[in-house]
């Protein structure tokens, strides 16, 4: 519009400036997040919170800070797998977030219930609204790169956070089931319709490796995720193998301590957005 002033608070027109329609909600005052990256899968059970948590960790260990906002209400598990089980402290300014061991930043249902145990049984409008006020009243400081774990999906959250937050890309999660490929093709989709690129696939489980002879079995058969990938023009795809020893560490609050390069190349794509 010839007449726009770009703030978007003070207008009702839907045009070019409004993505999706919504401004974009203010990050708090005493924040400052470089790079938000959206984690997201087609279905629950293939591990996304745990490609969350590694992509953090590596992140930390890279030199860069980074925080993880857990948009998975009713299903959080980010500070069981970094060992935090005490409740997020507050000031006038805002909440402060969890620091883990190693200096990941954290925030999630889970720090601010009475009982970590207690379920969540509310409606989407309300969670949606809990996850805006994880990003505008968290005080996250500097960050370089915030992970948003989401829900399994294309609901309500995964739509509040892409149409709320400065997404800058997403990560797919996926198993190597067949019917898997479908559900990706949805997330896909759903990026393409906010207009946020996909910046690589994870395929998870896709592999154990016999620890006495080092050989790969594909228990869950032939992979299709490079297939996937070409086909919607993903050029980055990492592996991760089934490991008891990294559901372990999820378990007993131990994921910093993890050893594997297996989402080093991804890793490396997400730094590279830095320096672009």
């Amino acid at each position: 519009m010839s007449d726009c002033n770009h703030d978007c608070s003070s207008c009702s027109a839907n045009c070019g400036e409004r993505e999706g329609g919504i401004p974009k909600e203010p990050v708090n005052a005493m924040s400052s997040i470089r790079k938000v990256i959206g984690v997201v899968s087609g279905k629950g059970g293939v591990g996304k919170s745990l490609v969350t948590s590694l992509l953090a960790v590596n992140g930390e260990r890279n030199g860069y800070k980074t925080a993880i906002l857990d948009a998975d209400v009713t299903g959080p598990s980010i500070p069981n797998a970094f060992g935090i089980h005490g409740k997020a402290e507050a000031t006038e300014d805002g909440l402060f977030p969890a620091v883990s061991a190693k200096g990941t930043e954290i925030m999630s249902i889970n720090l601010l219930l009475e009982d970590e145990k207690d379920p969540v049984v509310w409606r989407g409008p309300v969670i949606a609204g809990v996850v805006k006020q994880f990003w505008t009243d968290v005080m996250w400081g500097a960050v370089d790169f915030m992970f948003v774990d989401m829900p399994p999906g294309t609901g309500d959250v995964p739509l509040t956070v892409f149409q709320s937050l400065p997404v800058d890309g997403i990560v797919i999660v996926t198993s190597p089931q067949e019917l898997v490929g479908m559900i990706v093709g949805k997330a896909v989709r759903m990026a393409e319709l906010m207009h946020v690129p996909v910046l690589g696939i994870v395929e998870n489980m896709s592999y154990f490796e016999c620890p006495d002879c080092g050989r790969q079995h594909k228990l869950f058969g032939e992979s299709r995720v490079d297939e996937f990938a070409e086909q919607y023009g993903i050029d980055t795809v990492c592996r991760l193998p089934i490991n008891p020893k990294l559901a372990a560490a999820c378990d007993k609050g131990t994921i910093e301590l993890f050893e594997g390069n297996w989402l080093d190349a991804l890793s490396a794509k997400l730094e590279g957005m830095l320096d672009g």
